[in-house]
């Protein structure tokens, strides 16, 4: 699942470099579904100081199942920072930031590529909105 995960994101990121915004939203919407049997919306609806606990212990998510939301909260906030929507990417930054962390503390093995996407993540944050 982590393999067919990559390949998608990989398109997404593609489709937004490239200005398929539409399409782009449909394959992430697609993907909530698909894979988190859940729609954006209801992830949104989360707050973020919740968002873990109520993940795992009210509808039994897995670490992967968070790692997966957090990758897709990326990929729709890197999407609404290419749209120009600065604060609602920084919800989604903030939240994949959130679970990404979680995540490697729980799983206690280094993933270069963890750490790189959470230092990007920090980096978008902490800009200024221009």
């Amino acid at each position: 699942m982590i393999e067919m995960l990559g390949e998608l994101l990989r398109a997404i990121f593609g489709m937004i470099s490239k200005g398929r915004f539409d399409q782009a939203q449909q394959s992430i919407s697609e993907a909530y579904l698909t894979l988190l049997r859940q729609d954006s919306a209801f992830f949104q609806g989360l707050p973020a100081e919740k968002l873990t606990t109520a993940l795992i212990e009210d509808h039994n998510f897995t670490h992967a199942h968070l790692e997966i939301l957090a990758e897709l909260m990326f990929a729709e906030a890197e999407l609404n920072d290419a749209l120009d929507r600065k604060p609602e990417s920084l919800i989604f930054y903030n939240k994949s930031l959130l679970l990404f962390e979680f995540v490697d503390k729980a799983y206690k093995t280094y993933s270069a590529e963890r750490l790189e996407r959470m230092q990007k993540i920090r980096l978008k944050i902490n800009r200024p909105l221009i």
